[in-house]
């Protein structure tokens, strides 16, 4: 059964920026989509679709390997 997680992403500009991070979150094991809501200069929503449970860590990680940042919530 596929889950979904919304985060929220500081720093997009563009969709350059946005390939870069649906790019990094697509690497994390067990995402099959990434939907990003550009919000430029503001925090962007991204869901994730993925079979079970993704960490927060993962996630983190791989918005931070992109080079942003993901907004407290």
């Amino acid at each position: 059964m596929s889950e979904q997680t919304t985060i929220y992403v500081d720093g997009m500009t563009c969709e350059n920026c946005v390939r870069h991070v649906s790019e990094e979150l697509g690497e994390i094991s067990g995402v099959s989509a990434v939907a990003v809501e550009l919000v430029a200069g503001g925090s962007s929503p991204v869901t994730l679709t993925s079979e079970g449970h993704v960490s927060p860590q993962d996630i983190a990680a791989a918005v931070d390997e992109a080079g942003y940042t993901v907004a407290p919530r």
